[in-house]
């Protein structure tokens, strides 16, 4: 059954379902090295000028109408008009929530807000069992994100980023997991 994007909120964010419309947005924050280097090394360096319009239109859109994934922008409460950043989950085994936040909004927890309001809805909303995070071991922010939201590596090994062939984790929470620390 196919779940559409709803629009989330938390007590600082507004996590609305990621459109055409928003490609400028993305454009102008995205294709930054502090951003990129650490995401997989599909996303084109350096991004085209039309890198964010192909994404969203040609990849994040179909998959939403597949039913394979959900993709919001990041925002904040306060300001609905102004995009900082995106979060996503994808169905599949190893690779099930993508993000990134302007560095200008970095450090005040928000990313943590909002993958727990998307990872409520992975377990809650989509009933899915297990969500896995590959990442960069160098990406310690990544890292304490999944660390305070209780996974677990499960693997390590070698991928390949932006940045380059870097050593990487696979993260995994399980609904149950889950379930006994929302309580």
């Amino acid at each position: 059954m196919t779940k559409a994007v709803p629009i989330l909120e938390t007590r600082r964010l507004l996590l609305r379902p990621l459109e055409l419309a928003d490609a400028d947005a993305v454009q102008a924050l995205f294709p930054r090295w502090e951003i990129v280097r650490f995401l997989n090394d599909r996303i084109p360096w350096p991004y085209p000028a039309d890198g964010a319009l192909t994404f969203i239109r040609d990849l994040a859109l179909p998959a939403v109408a597949a039913g394979e994934a959900w993709h919001w922008s990041i925002r904040p409460r306060g300001e609905p008009g102004r995009l900082i950043g995106c979060i996503n989950l994808s169905l599949g085994e190893e690779d099930n929530r993508g993000f990134w936040l302007d560095p200008a909004w970095q450090g005040q927890g928000l990313m943590s807000e909002a993958a727990e309001m998307v990872t409520d809805f992975w377990f809650g909303e989509l009933g899915q069992e297990t969500l896995r995070i590959p990442k960069a071991i160098a990406n310690e922010a990544s890292r304490r994100i999944s660390m305070r939201s209780g996974m677990r590596v499960i693997a390590t090994g070698e991928s390949n980023y932006v940045g380059g062939r870097l050593p990487s984790e696979t993260w995994e929470l399980t609904r149950e997991e889950w379930r006994a620390r929302r309580r």
